[in-house]
């Protein structure tokens, strides 16, 4: 058989393998993991000519996706630890181009040293993208690196540049934008479903009515991963900024006029990949939907999201001070005669357990309104990690230039929403004359657009 036959042979099974995400429970011993070590060390040094590389590249992939766990583990650890940069050779090339400053060699050495700097473990990770299949390959793999990095930190220096790679190959500019409908190919319906992160998906029902002429859904594909959307976007056409999930997933509401709707509403945005956790894709990726919702309804004019606060209550448990600060005087007096009596309440400690037992009381619910809205605003606006927001979902929506609008109490009243934000959702509104403002001051210095009347509630 040619070259050229074996490699389309080895490839077409490794699409086999990562099409059906095969563990077939098979751990390393010492022998299999020194020829694991000369399979890296081959590729490492990429011996041969391109088919070589491929059939390598090829090889390499099957072992990987036949390993159980632990062997995957052990797989990773070796190019963790065993071929990153060469010390020796690094500290001579730094060497030589400290002595070369100001010199006419002064920019060979700096060429030097940056190749010195070059990590073995990017030339092996480089060779599987020459594969088909071969970034959803690397996709998937670092998916496992961030199941293992939490037991095992020296796994980092991989990860940091595999997340760097991955980074580059999926910058905003070269995903394809492709709309959702329900004459999609099944396979990609059934995909939305089962991606489906913030709001689930019942039934066929359900999709159909998301699907309808008074909304829109999209999907993200990368041309090396023409099958599997990176992100799906879905969008309500209405004539107003949505304040309640609920409504706008009734599935026996009354279809809306599309053609008069003056609002666009992001209403759940999922990302698919567990892999490209981290890697942004950069900015102005749903301004891309917006200039696309544009064209098709001219008369759209406020474009903005009914979007989750995931981490509040989370936040409020690991910082108990913020929360009893949020109520003032007059709440406490409220929920006095409601018979909650101070923060030492075991219905207030319930409640900010995540227990949203609590809802069914409509006077409990009046009287909690206020203090958690401020709760949430201030969460929103002044809860850091460094210099950007504890909040995931913020630091989506405010990195691609959007900015807090409104806080909506009681939006969704799911048991995720109210253990999870005690049902409260937030409006994002992108502007599209402020976008590139307010996503440069965010950049630059983790500026947070907010509205007026979300910076009162937090000042109160």
């Amino acid at each position: 058989m040619s070259g050229a036959g074996l490699v389309s042979r080895g490839l077409s099974r490794v699409r086999e393998l990562v099409a059906s995400a095969a563990h077939l429970g098979k751990a390393p011993d010492e022998s299999d993991l020194e020829r694991l070590r000369t399979q890296l060390q081959e590729c490492a040094e990429g011996r041969g000519g391109e088919v070589s590389t491929r059939q390598r590249a090829a090889r390499l992939a099957e072992t990987y996706l036949r390993l159980d766990d632990a062997g995957r583990h052990a797989f990773l650890r070796l190019i963790a630890h065993e071929f990153g940069p060469d010390p020796s050779r690094v500290a001579a090339a730094h060497a030589a181009y400290q002595a070369a400053i100001g010199t006419a060699g002064q920019w060979d050495a700096e060429a030097e040293l940056r190749t010195a700097l070059r990590s073995r473990r990017l030339r092996i990770l480089t060779q599987f993208n020459a594969i088909p299949q071969g970034v959803k390959f690397l996709v998937d793999l670092r998916a496992d690196l961030l199941r293992f990095i939490a037991d095992d930190p020296l796994l980092k220096p991989l990860d940091r540049e595999l997340e760097t790679r991955l980074s580059a190959w999926f910058d905003v500019g070269f995903l394809e934008l492709q709309r959702i409908t329900w004459s999609s190919p099944a396979a990609l319906l059934e995909k939305l479903v089962e991606y489906e992160a913030v709001h689930e998906i019942r039934s066929w029902k359900d999709l159909k009515n998301r699907l309808d002429s008074d909304r829109r859904c999209y999907a993200f594909f990368h041309p090396r991963m023409p099958l599997e959307p990176l992100i799906f976007v879905q969008v309500a056409l209405l004539e107003e900024i949505a304040d309640d999930v609920q409504r706008l997933l009734d599935i026996e509401a009354p279809l809306a006029d599309a053609g008069r709707a003056t609002t666009a509403i992001f209403y759940s945005i999922s990302a698919t990949q567990k892999g490209l956790r981290g890697v942004s894709f950069g900015n102005f990726l749903l301004k891309r939907v917006i200039d696309d919702l544009k064209r098709d309804f001219p008369r759209l004019k406020t474009f903005a999201t009914l979007s989750p606060i995931p981490g509040l209550v989370r936040w409020a448990q690991r910082d108990p001070e913020a929360f009893a600060e949020a109520f003032n005087a007059t709440d406490w007096k409220r929920l006095a005669a409601l018979g909650v009596e101070g923060g030492d309440s075991p219905r207030l400690a319930a409640l900010l357990a995540g227990d949203p037992a609590w809802v069914a009381d409509e006077a409990l619910a009046l009287a909690l309104r206020e203090p958690l809205l401020r709760l949430g605003a201030r969460y929103l606006s002044e809860a850091r990690r460094g210099d950007r927001p504890v909040d995931s979902v913020a630091r989506f929506h405010l990195g691609n230039g959007a900015r807090i609008e409104r806080l909506n109490w009681l939006a969704d009243r799911s048991d995720k929403g109210l253990r999870q934000s005690w049902g409260m959702m937030v409006n994002y509104l992108y502007d599209p004359d402020s976008l590139e403002a307010n996503l440069e001051n965010f950049a630059a210095n983790g500026s947070i657009a907010a509205s007026s009347a979300v910076r009162r509630l937090a000042r109160r």
